[in-house]
């Protein structure tokens, strides 16, 4: 389940952190500034409406010294075109504000893909693929929010409060300092309940995502549920969730009544207050009807500007968590640079040596896995890695991959260091068939193109012809073009090992790693698969990750590994005949099941 993005005290370096975001703007600063002026007049000419409305009710009385102020017609036509050009100002506003948010976060977004395609894979064992993907969404969409709606309320109601102010002072000081005297108490109070109604409605949230991860899981493992009977426990335990939310909604639904109470109660008696005084003022001589009638209006305004800062605040809060998040992965260390695009054609010989490895998952430092692992495999060669499970074998296939570094030792590919390679340059030599494939969700000419994108449709019918793909491929009415289905589920286990050995084959590399990739297929796939993998490996330096030995009978080289360490060496008849051997115990053990 991915997480919400959480609001965050502004500090001072928290601040600093979500300023970064406006480099993304600079491209498009011109449409920003533009609409932050845009932004200014808007508000401005929404100053004037209270001042005009009342000049309007003043009219009729033709008690003002100006000539077009006694015009009640032609104060209406004014009111109206100011209307209409408030409404251009805003729209241009909106429109500039909104193209220059979704650019820059367009943006944003691809800098964050880009940053995540160049981490190490130490990185994603740590991160849950559901939080990176909030960050990438939520957490952005936040970003956007800003720029586009909060960032621009926040400067009219600045505006509204700044000019407000300056215009009910203008009409009657006497009357500003007593609105001064009562909504300051009633705006704070209102804010300190509004932050106590959002703690509590943040709290419904969080039951309701606990419920929600009942549903999740329960529908993730409904065939485990249901094998178990255990439908009526996970309603009865889905049911104890929704009670709590049940509980927080309503009692927040009994505070935001109160809250609503209050608000009514203070607002309507601050502004019966304020229209009493000015009666009597008005009863006076001292201020005129247009005026008061202003005043309201203005007093609502700069009301309505202050109440909404408290949400206004809360809303960049969110937004400074957010930017933490995302700078969080941007500011991580990758492996390599996008920019630079490593020499492809640089064509290695397959020739591989491991001295003196000593290696420990980044997630689990306290384990050796590797302990002075030294091995040599010829160009061309076939080789087998052998072991109980945990012995290291699948961690020599990585670290051959350059997927880990190891913590000492080195690695040498045709007698150079790997670290004098670019990681991609490695790759591009090498290819990896695992034991449960995983295809992309597209068609299946985009998985096998995959090994060579860019690749003819000839090319790829006969790397799908070499792995025995095209004889199922043909009978589909789209072909190639059949739509693999999410992770490939539309295929069976066999059709989706031949799909990944096409890939491989397309991709022509110099180095092939095997995870054994028919120890789950049945006896015709399992036929079909190994003779496309025999194709495969002719002529290539081949490394196996052994699970049933019966299937690297004819490898050049078995290492079978124990304790992180590679304990036997040998051809399979040499390792089979040999006493008390691992690799002997390992075939006792294979047999008896």
């Amino acid at each position: 389940m991915s997480e919400p993005s959480q609001s965050k005290r502004i500090t001072r370096k928290s601040a600093q952190v979500a300023l970064r975001i406006l480099r993304y703007l600079k491209p498009y600063r011109t449409q920003f500034i533009i609409g932050i002026i845009f932004l200014l007049l808007s508000s401005f000419t929404t100053m004037l409406f209270p001042w005009l409305m009342g000049k309007l009710i003043d009219s009729a009385k033709h008690t003002n010294p100006i000539p077009w102020m006694q015009d009640t017609n032609t104060l209406a036509l004014i009111l109206a075109a100011v209307l209409l050009v408030q409404a251009v100002f805003s729209f241009f506003r909106v429109y500039l504000f909104a193209t220059a948010s979704e650019k820059a976060m367009a943006d944003v977004r691809m800098h964050f893909f880009n940053q995540l395609l160049t981490l190490k894979l130490a990185f994603f064992e740590q991160h849950r693929v559901g939080e990176l993907t909030s960050r990438s969404t939520n957490d952005v969409d936040q970003l956007q929010d800003m720029l586009s709606a909060t960032l621009p309320e926040f400067v009219r109601q600045m505006v509204t409060i700044v000019f407000g102010i300056g215009f009910i002072f203008y009409i009657s000081p006497q009357l500003t300092l007593l609105m001064l005297c009562s909504f300051p108490v009633l705006v704070l109070v209102a804010v300190l309940y509004g932050k106590f109604i959002r703690k509590l409605s943040k709290f419904r949230q969080d039951a309701l995502a606990s419920s929600n991860v009942v549903v999740e899981e329960t529908l993730q493992n409904v065939a485990t549920v249901k094998a178990f009977t255990n439908e009526n426990y996970e309603a009865s335990r889905y049911r104890s969730f929704l009670q709590k939310v049940v509980e927080t909604g309503i009692r927040g639904a009994v505070n935001r009544g109160g809250f609503t109470t209050f608000l009514i109660l203070g607002l309507f008696g601050s502004f019966v207050l304020v229209i009493w005084y000015g009666t009597t003022l008005l009863a006076q001589g001292t201020i005129q009807e247009g005026d008061l009638f202003s005043f309201v209006l203005y007093t609502g305004f700069i009301g309505g500007a202050v109440g909404g800062l408290g949400d206004l605040f809360g809303r960049l809060q969110k937004t400074v968590g957010a930017t933490e998040r995302i700078f969080e992965i941007l500011d991580e260390e990758g492996e390599l640079d996008l920019n630079q695009i490593p020499d492809a054609k640089q064509r290695l010989n397959g020739r591989i040596f491991l001295r003196q490895i000593y290696f420990s998952y980044p997630t689990r430092p306290d384990i050796q896995v590797l302990n002075g692992i030294d091995l040599e495999i010829d160009a061309g060669k076939k080789i087998a890695l052998a072991g109980y499970s945990g012995a290291g074998k699948s961690t020599i296939a990585q670290l051959i991959l350059q997927l880990y570094q190891p913590n000492t030792g080195k690695l040498f590919f045709d007698g150079i260091d790997a670290v004098q390679f670019e990681p991609r340059q490695l790759r591009h030599n090498m290819a990896f068939v695992p034991q449960e494939v995983l295809l992309f969700g597209g068609s299946i000419r985009e998985n096998i193109a995959y090994g060579k994108p860019g690749a003819s449709e000839a090319e790829i019918i006969e790397a799908a012809r070499q792995a025995n793909a095209w004889e199922f491929i043909r009978q589909f009415p789209e072909q190639l073009e059949t739509v693999v289905g999410e992770r490939g589920v539309k295929l069976s286990g066999g059709q989706r090992q031949r799909i990944a050995i096409a890939r491989a084959i397309l991709k022509n590399p110099a180095i092939l790693i095997l995870d054994e990739a028919t120890s789950s297929l049945d006896a015709e796939s399992e036929k079909l698969v190994q003779d496309a993998l025999e194709k495969l490996m002719e002529g290539r330096t081949t490394i196996i990750i052994a699970h049933r030995l019966s299937t690297i009978r004819n490898v050049d080289r078995i290492f079978v590994l124990a304790e992180g360490r590679i304990a036997e060496q040998g051809t399979y008849t040499e390792l089979a005949s040999q006493e008390n051997s691992v690799f002997r115990n390992l075939l006792k053990l294979q047999l008896q099941h």
